[in-house]
């Protein structure tokens, strides 16, 4: 992998990453076009993923360090939180364990990849017209053990690459009676136990694979560049969603799906 390569690939991780467009997805995409397969190709898009969940920490730090403090004198708000973490990771670290290799020989193509961006961005598109009307619950203490769990069960969606991970756990935060910005700030939470999991065990099971095929300075540049660029995301899509809704990155994802139809039926993909 050259070093261009790897710091494209962290482009397009930390762009993605937390939005609802799929990272996933965006990766195999682009793994097909830059000629990036085998093993050390996917353990390395996972392990970039440290990138984006480091960014994560540094955004929440605030939060994370209250709340952790919180734990540790038992304060009941923060007690709540560490469950609801808990509950709506449960279901995807054991689906995820169970079908994972299912999922990588019938799903990692950009034919199953454009399919659920395009069902995923016509879903987008009509959740607020299913939902209007309803009330919206903002703040994360409105984040029950029993809306966890119907979080954590859509998140298990995302396991079918092109779905995002982002998208699955907001729409269902959406339909458990979140508000937008409360689904965002659970979702980019959740990606803590999620991406930390998912990362932790790529590496200990391909790191000596991925060292054979991956040179410390391309997964430096990876690990940096999805860092920076999924924070300064975060960051802006939060303030984005103060103001304005989900449907262009519905429009984009059916644009971008539609668009891998026409390539692969045209033989240019």
């Amino acid at each position: 992998m050259h070093l261009w390569q790897a710091a494209l690939l962290g482009l397009i991780e930390g762009l993605t990453e937390f939005l609802p467009v799929s990272s996933t997805g965006h990766l195999i995409l682009a793994g097909h076009l830059l000629g990036l397969g085998g093993e050390g190709a996917h353990a390395f898009e996972i392990v970039i993923q440290l990138g984006a969940l480091l960014a994560v920490v540094v955004h929440y730090r605030q939060l994370l360090r209250a709340h952790l403090s919180g734990l540790l004198r038992r304060e009941p708000r923060s007690l709540d939180l560490a469950l609801a973490l808990l509950v709506a990771f449960a279901p995807v670290a054991i689906v995820g364990l169970g079908l994972r290799k299912v999922i990588k020989y019938f799903l990692f193509g950009p034919a199953p990849v454009a399919a659920a961006l395009v069902l995923g961005g016509f879903l987008m598109l009509a959740l607020p017209r299913l939902l209007c009307g309803r009330e919206r619950l903002e703040g994360l203490d409105h984040v029950t053990p029993r809306r966890a769990l119907w979080i954590g069960m859509g998140q298990c969606l995302s396991l079918w690459p092109g779905a995002s991970r982002a998208m699955c756990t907001m729409m269902a935060a959406e339909i458990a009676g979140l508000s937008t910005a409360t689904a965002a700030e659970f979702s980019f939470l959740l990606a803590l136990p999620t991406l930390g999991a998912a990362t932790a065990y790529e590496a200990l099971k391909s790191w000596k694979l991925l060292l054979a095929t991956v040179s410390l300075p391309a997964m430096a540049i990876g690990l940096l560049t999805s860092f920076f660029v999924a924070w300064a995301v975060i960051a802006g899509f939060l303030r984005y969603l103060a103001h304005a809704g989900l449907a262009p990155f519905g429009i984009y994802r059916i644009f971008l799906g539609g668009t891998v139809f026409i390539l692969l039926v045209r033989g240019s993909l």
